[in-house]
């Protein structure tokens, strides 16, 4: 079963349920999912409100190979003392479900994961996002910007793995253009 979701030029937003065909297409896209939901029969949960201005909504899991489940004792000190406004949340794995402060959506991810790090000595890599080439919209704060922030960190990760450093990936990021 698939869903998918085009945002127009007129700024509604088509979606459509692959398999029995239903299409609707209107100005508010949460509606759009709601009916493309019920459609599919699957419970449709509205989206948390908005965080103040200056806070970001972000999910950061472990996505290591070797990351055990929620209960795995590497998270037992962070489970117990998260990074203020995160809250521990087991979706499959360990992982964090954070509202903290920032200049932008990227800000406050790398401050929280250098947070994580200094104080506990982890590495989270992940926003826990499975396929991440599948978004929509330009919101420098949104779903885009964790889709970019999930992708820089999983990419970071497994170079590391494959024994690039810090060096070669800001070569390839300044090669690419990125100002």
């Amino acid at each position: 079963m698939g869903l998918s979701f085009h945002r127009n030029d007129d700024g509604t937003v088509t979606g459509r349920n692959e398999d029995t065909g239903f299409t609707v297409t209107l100005a508010e896209e949460e509606e759009v999912k709601r009916q493309l939901y019920e459609d599919a029969g699957w419970e449709y949960t509205p989206p948390p409100p908005p965080v103040p201005p200056g806070f970001h909504r972000f999910c950061l899991m472990d996505d290591s190979l070797d990351a055990g489940g929620f209960q795995d004792v590497r998270y037992e000190a962070l489970r117990a003392d998260p990074p203020e406004g995160c809250e521990p949340a087991d979706r499959g794995g360990f992982a964090l479900e954070c509202e903290r402060p920032g200049k932008s959506l990227l800000d406050a991810v790398a401050g929280t994961i250098a947070e994580i790090r200094r104080e506990h000595g982890l590495v989270m890599n992940s926003l826990g996002i499975e396929k991440p080439q599948e978004w929509l919209g330009d919101d420098r704060n949104g779903h885009p910007a964790q889709v970019v922030a999930h992708l820089l960190l999983t990419a970071a990760h497994r170079a590391s793995l494959l024994g690039y450093g810090r060096k070669d990936l800001v070569r390839l990021l300044d090669a690419a253009g990125v100002v």
